[in-house]
């Protein structure tokens, strides 16, 4: 089996953690992952801008977007594209999947 069922999903945070349109920075198997509870659910996408290698937790969220503080990209957190310039770049996100209080995302082995 192959794709998201074979990622191992890890445990990044508690769901009473995330506060509305406030990303958590986690580092999950060696990777920096944004943790964002927003519109309801929970996303999670590469903690590092595509166009300037900055924390994308640092920016601001709306709606399902969030948006790189330096120079204003802005990227779909349900698919990592960017919708806004200057970056041209997808960042990945990864599933997420929610047991009790816990938010575990699947990241694959490096």
């Amino acid at each position: 089996m192959s794709g998201p069922e074979s990622a191992a999903y890890v445990r990044a945070c508690a769901l009473s953690e995330l506060a509305d349109g406030e990303p958590l920075a986690v580092e999950l198997k060696d990777e920096p992952v944004a943790i964002v509870r927003t519109d309801g659910q929970v996303f999670a996408i590469r903690d590092v801008c595509s166009h300037a290698e900055v924390p994308l937790s640092e920016g601001e969220v709306d709606g399902c977007t969030i948006e790189c503080w330096l120079h204003g990209s802005r990227f779909d957190l349900r698919t990592g594209k960017p919708t806004g310039m200057p970056a041209t770049e997808p960042v990945p996100v990864y599933p997420v999947k929610i047991e009790d209080d816990d938010v575990l995302v699947a990241i694959e082995e490096s």
